[in-house]
C-alpha cells in the first residue's frame, strides 16, 4: 500500500496583515471540506468567534473575510506531508511553505501564532531564518480536539492575550 502524500491549501491573507496564525498541517475534515479548521470539535473558530466575530454560526466564506478585516492571515507550516489520519505526531516527510516568499508579500506583520506544539517545532525547523526581525512568534496551545489539557476558556484567554488583536485598528 502507498502513502498519500497531503497538501495544504494557500494562505488566508491580504498583503496588509498582522497577524499570522500557522498550523501545522490540515487535518483529514479540513481535507475533505477544503477549509481551514473544519473539524466542528476543533477550537480555532470559536475562539476567532469570541476575539473577532468569525464563528461557527457564520459561512467559512464570511468567517475569512472576517479574519481578513482584522488584519489575521492564517496559514501552515507545511506544503505537504505524509500523515495517516490527523495526528500531528504521525507527520514525516515534511516540506514546507515558502516562507521567504510569504513575509516578502507581507511586510506589516508583528505576530506570529503557532497553533500548538508541531506547528511550533516545523516553524522553528523550517522558517525561523527567514521571519523578519521584529516580529513576535508565540508558541500558543492547539486548538485541535486532541489536545485536551486546556479548557477552552483557558485556549481562548492565552489566544487573546498573546496576540494584539484588539489593537489592530490603531
Amino acid at each position: 500500500m502507498s502513502e498519500v502524500i497531503i497538501r495544504s491549501f494557500p494562505p488566508i491573507a491580504e498583503p496588509s496583515a498582522r497577524i499570522l496564525i500557522l498550523g501545522s498541517m490540515p487535518g483529514v475534515a479540513s481535507l475533505e471540506a477544503k477549509q481551514y479548521y473544519a473539524h466542528p470539535h476543533n477550537a480555532f473558530w470559536r475562539i476567532m468567534g469570541e476575539l473577532v466575530g468569525a464563528g461557527f454560526d457564520k459561512a467559512y466564506e464570511e468567517r475569512t473575510r472576517i479574519l481578513q478585516a482584522h488584519g489575521i492571515a492564517v496559514w501552515d507550516v507545511l506544503q505537504s506531508c505524509v500523515r495517516p489520519g490527523s495526528l500531528d505526531s504521525n507527520i514525516r516527510d515534511e516540506v514546507p511553505n515558502d516562507f521567504a516568499s510569504f513575509f516578502a508579500a507581507h511586510p506589516r506583520l508583528t505576530h506570529i501564532g503557532l497553533n500548538g506544539g508541531k506547528a511550533a517545532a516545523s516553524f522553528r525547523k523550517h522558517a525561523t531564518r527567514h521571519c523578519p526581525d521584529g516580529v513576535i512568534v508565540t508558541t500558543l496551545p492547539s486548538t485541535s480536539p486532541a489536545h485536551a489539557a486546556r479548557s477552552f476558556a483557558e485556549k481562548c484567554a492565552l489566544w487573546s492575550a498573546a496576540l494584539p488583536i484588539g489593537r489592530l485598528c490603531d
